[in-house]
């Protein structure tokens, strides 16, 4: 696989390399964003209020489901009341009973992890929300459970379907008044993701183009995204996963000040060495920093520090800003722009982004 930056304007081959339509699939999280709220208002999550507040909200899942718990953390904030824990394995903590609210999250519906902790969430008498395709084992769970169940049209690979998951979790805190996110702000950030999407689409030539512009940064180098702030450390997170589903690509993450405390001393290694009268340069260290409009007073000035510290060793750095005024508006931004560059930097490796072989050899090896 070699690096082929024109083919990121080259209308073909973005069609005829795409066979399983990632493109289009991340210009859909608008629509997702939507039909995930939709979904979470017709199912009647405002129920799960009936009851008073949880003492804790404990969010199951894997892949990009797992990630529906971090967002939720990220939007409610550090001034949430009540303790939101995502969980990625087979076990629930030990302290999760009945006067906890489990919110199972499956893509597919039959994810075994998350089906095995919403099991032990039935047994321990919690309270079920459960979010995945209609029909699924996991349905059958949450009714079985008398459970709330919101049925999501997902389609194609899990991680394109990121809103139809993460929205409803959303909806459901907003009624339990952990955050105020009402259908106007949906909207809002529906209509930023169609911004993103305009800008970011096919024909648009990459000099003009984010999300091709973030694909050549990040080309033929390491990158170490960072994030400042709770909101841009999960889309630092979902960057470098989208880096490693879509193009096969591997990458760090972190986020200030602890990348300070640690990753910051790559920029003294050797990925950091850099010939300028080469004339080819192999493999080298790319910062990635993923800015938020909130950040601590002190994690501005480790950032700056961090800057100037890679402009001195010549390490080359990538800023990108959030946008909007509300978390969940500010998270979208970020992470809408390394969806598409990270499927823009499939591309131009020749890289089919829907893909999943990997992934699914290792399913198969595990499974009786």
């Amino acid at each position: 696989m070699t690096w082929e930056p024109e083919r990121l304007d080259d209308q073909g081959h973005l069609t005829e390399a795409d066979p399983g339509a990632m493109l289009p699939a991340v210009a859909a999280s608008a629509a997702h964003v939507r039909t995930g709220h939709r979904c979470a208002v017709e199912a009647g999550v405002e129920r799960l209020a009936a009851d008073g507040r949880p003492r804790a909200i404990v969010v199951v899942g894997m892949g990009v489901a797992g990630l529906a718990g971090d967002i939720l953390a990220a939007v409610v904030g550090n001034g949430a009341p009540l303790p939101i824990v995502t969980v990625r394995s087979y076990q629930l903590p030990g302290w999760v009973g009945a006067t906890d609210l489990v919110i199972a999250v499956s893509g597919s519906g039959d994810t075994e992890e998350t089906l095995a902790l919403a099991a032990q969430a039935v047994r321990r008498g919690c309270s079920l929300l459960a979010v995945g395709p209609a029909g699924s084992p996991l349905e059958a769970m949450a009714v079985q459970a008398s459970g709330v169940f919101v049925p999501v049209p997902v389609t194609g690979p899990a991680r394109a379907g990121l809103w139809l998951l993460s929205v409803p979790p959303i909806v459901a805190a907003a009624a339990l008044r952990l955050v105020q996110a009402d259908a106007d702000l949906f909207e809002r950030v529906a209509r930023l993701l169609e911004d993103i999407a305009h800008r970011c689409r096919p024909s648009s030539e990459s000099f003009i183009n984010p999300g091709k512009s973030l694909a050549l940064d990040l080309a033929e180098t390491v990158p170490m995204i960072w994030g400042t702030s709770q909101v841009s450390a999960v889309a630092a997170y979902r960057l470098a996963c989208q880096l490693a589903a879509s193009a096969k690509y591997p990458a760090l993450h972190g986020t200030l000040p602890e990348a300070g405390h640690h990753q910051a001393a790559a920029f003294d290694g050797p990925l950091a060495e850099r010939d300028i009268f080469a004339d080819t340069s192999g493999r080298t260290l790319r910062l990635v920093v993923l800015r938020d409009t909130e950040e601590h007073p002190q994690v501005t000035r480790r950032r700056e520090a961090a800057l100037r510290l890679a402009a001195e060793r010549d390490v080359p750095v990538t800023e990108l800003a959030a946008e909007g005024v509300h978390p969940l508006e500010r998270i979208a931004s970020l992470m809408a722009l390394g969806d598409y560059a990270s499927t823009y930097l499939a591309l131009g490796y020749g890289v089919d982004p829907a893909a999943e072989s990997a992934i699914a050899e290792v399913i198969a090896r595990i499974s009786p």
